[in-house]
């Protein structure tokens, strides 16, 4: 991707969360990350994006 399709992805992103709202917002992560996940198709991958996707994440206390 370009990072102005990066770009794009996060700006649709942040439109439907808003959408469904903060009460569903984590269960249209979640929904969203299994799909990708499927069409994405390869395990190791996937796993790869989900540690990645922690690494700027600080614990909660």
């Amino acid at each position: 991707m370009t990072p102005a399709e990066l770009e794009k992805t996060y700006e649709l992103l942040a439109q439907k969360i808003d959408q469904v709202g903060p009460e569903q917002s984590q269960v249209y992560l979640a929904k969203l990350a299994l799909l990708l996940a499927h069409r994405l198709g390869d395990m190791r991958l996937v796993k790869a994006c989900i540690e990645d996707a922690a690494l700027s994440l600080e614990p909660q206390r």
